[in-house]
């Protein structure tokens, strides 16, 4: 496998669709979540499943903004994963479970809420890729430190799972119902 990992842009924008609409566990079809959120749920709950999702993204991507990370082998998208400021993401800001707690200036800290990993890709290491691109995608643009919430026991879920993020150096920083928050600080 040929793996690179980049951000997706307006000319990278129907590759996002191809992965997000072929058929699989994370897309396509209205299999949920990657079809019917977008990764749009940590941005915007107000949206309904599906096509208003999709066109929200598709304006941020339009934007110029880069929401999140494409994986490619060679031409083929074969993964995503979705990151950015965590200001970004107003239901985290506003959950009782993953709200910042910590006081004072945070500094820029930037949340990692997703990923999408087609079918016929799964388990070739795709996810830990985007993981360490993502990383370094934001500590380049300027996050203190790049937050995740990983579940405990779910090693399929969409958010990740515990132990690729604590392979990646992230640090526990408290415990919820059914998921962890973990940390990484960006090297000083």
């Amino acid at each position: 496998m040929s793996l690179r990992v980049v951000p997706v842009t307006p000319d990278r924008w129907t590759d996002m669709c191809t992965l997000f609409e072929q058929r699989g566990p994370r897309g396509g079809y209205r299999d949920v979540p990657a079809y019917g959120c977008w990764c749009m749920y940590w941005r915007d709950r107000s949206l309904e499943h599906g096509e208003p999702k999709k066109r929200a993204m598709a304006k941020l991507v339009g934007s110029g903004r880069e929401p999140g990370l494409l994986a490619y082998d060679d031409r083929e998208p074969v993964g995503w994963v979705s990151l950015g400021p965590r200001e970004e993401f107003p239901p985290l800001l506003h959950s009782p479970q993953y709200r910042p707690r910590e006081t004072g200036g945070g500094g820029a800290v930037w949340s990692l809420v997703c990923f999408t990993v087609d079918k016929n890709a799964q388990r070739q290491g795709i996810a830990g890729a985007l993981l360490a691109a993502a990383v370094e995608h934001a500590f380049a643009r300027g996050a203190s430190s790049l937050e995740a919430y990983p579940h405990k026991s779910d090693r399929a879920n969409y958010m990740g799972h515990v132990e690729l993020f604590e392979s990646a150096g992230f640090a526990l920083v408290r415990e919820t119902s059914k998921r962890v928050v973990m940390r990484l600080d960006a090297p000083r």
